[in-house]
């Protein structure tokens, strides 16, 4: 069999089980989200066993450690994925939900009534958890999904498919309300992304040059962000010792994730006291730090940033330190160099912070919070299908709703247009 003719054999089970799934009931879903749960519990050691087979293979390959780290399953993240899935079996059920109610002067009554986008493919690397956070809100929200990993997770991706596959089979839903690729041919990527007659929506989720070639060749709706250059902004008025737990963590928390701070931007007035000391925790953990000359002033160890280091994404222990002069250079500096994902501002004043969120153009915008806070799971989605920068359909983590359309409904009693 071709990849052309694999791929669309793929789309029309998809296309065919979405009609099923998006009729069916919230019990019915729910039921088959804790069975798949029960599947991974009970999978445990293959799992494991499956994913270090990609580990081996990866550190051999030359993973460097940010994708290794994407990579890895372990008790832990096993632990992560079945709890995402209870959380997505207790949230309320979009599907079906009548809102915005109007009684017209014709004597219709209009409104919104919320239904699932169809089938959803979704185009991922390293993560393997992934898999389980796609397939959970692609099957509450209604919809049927085509999910193609990365080749360097393909055993660890055919192990935790065949856990979704005997969630669905013990409660009678499709096994193809959830299909994951079986093969690593790019080709597979290339016929997916252009099926209109099979597939709704893209939703891509990797680096940068996955993400531009997905949106370059895409024949089909794409939900997206590029990169996560995101940023915190200590003011003037910050809580200093608010600023540096925040400031640490939104960096060392974890390196090789989109909402991990990239560029550090510090209101002048405070630099002097501030920058030493968060420059000896960067220290501690390894973290290399690139300035401005302000910055560097302060910090005789830090490099002279460049401007690409201020529009970078590095998934490292690397981070781009700016000294402003206060709110208006901050604002401006992120708007003007960010990837419009998460941004922070540390500050006391009430008036600052309501004008950094109003004024800031990202996707969230936070006060007196760790950027690491972006993420489905802490916005309480259960899980997330992944970040949006657009503006059009979903922005920022996308949950149940961000898979979801409105279509119009009207309810008359024998009326006719006149």
């Amino acid at each position: 069999m071709t990849i052309k003719s694999y791929m669309q054999s793929v789309g029309t089970q998809a296309r065919e089980a979405s009609r099923v799934i998006a009729a069916a009931k919230t019990s019915l879903k729910n039921q088959a989200l804790l069975a798949i749960a029960d599947a991974l519990n009970n999978d445990r050691a293959n799992l494991l066993a499956a994913n270090a087979v990609d580990m081996e293979n990866g550190r051999n390959n030359g993973l460097d450690a940010a994708l290794l780290d994407r990579l890895e399953l372990n008790e832990e993240r096993i632990d992560g994925m079945i709890e995402g899935l209870q959380q997505v079996a207790e949230l309320p059920d979009p599907i079906g939900e009548v809102t915005d109610l109007q009684d017209r002067p014709s004597g219709i009554k209009l409104g919104k009534m919320r239904v699932p986008l169809g089938v959803v493919g979704i185009i991922y690397e390293s993560r393997p958890n992934v898999t389980i956070d796609a397939a959970s809100l692609c099957l509450k929200s209604g919809n049927a999904t085509i999910l193609r990993g990365g080749s360097e997770a393909i055993a660890s991706n055919q192990a935790i498919a065949a856990c979704i596959s005997r969630g669905l089979q013990a409660v009678g839903l499709p096994e193809n309300v959830v299909q994951v690729i079986n093969t690593t041919d790019r080709a597979a990527v290339g016929e997916l992304i252009t099926m209109p007659d099979y597939v709704d929506v893209i939703v891509p989720r990797g680096g940068k040059g996955l993400i531009e070639r997905i949106s370059a060749d895409a024949r089909v709706p794409v939900i997206k962000h590029l990169d996560g250059n995101c940023h915190v902004y200590i003011d003037q008025d910050a809580n200093l010792h608010k600023a540096l737990a925040i400031a640490v963590n939104a960096k060392t928390h974890r390196y090789g994730v989109c909402n991990a701070m990239e560029s550090l931007l510090v209101a002048e007035s405070v630099a002097d006291q501030l920058l030493p000391e968060l420059a000896a925790l960067y220290t501690e953990k390894g973290v290399e730090l690139r300035g401005c000359e302000k910055t560097c002033a302060i910090i005789k160890e830090a490099k002279q940033a460049t401007e690409q280091d201020w529009y970078e994404e590095y998934l490292a222990p690397v981070l781009a330190i700016k000294v402003v002069a206060g709110l208006d250079q901050a604002i401006e500096h992120i708007n003007r160099f960010s990837s419009q994902h998460t941004e922070s501002i540390v500050t006391e004043n009430a008036a600052s912070a309501a004008r950094f969120m109003r004024e800031v153009d990202s996707s969230s915008v936070m006060h007196n919070a760790s950027t690491r806070f972006a993420d489905g799971f802490e916005y309480g989605l259960g899980a997330e299908i992944g970040i949006s920068t657009d503006k059009i359909h979903a922005r920022g983590p996308v949950g149940l709703e961000g898979l979801t359309s409105q279509k119009w409904v009207v309810y008359g009693d024998g009326q006719i247009r006149q």
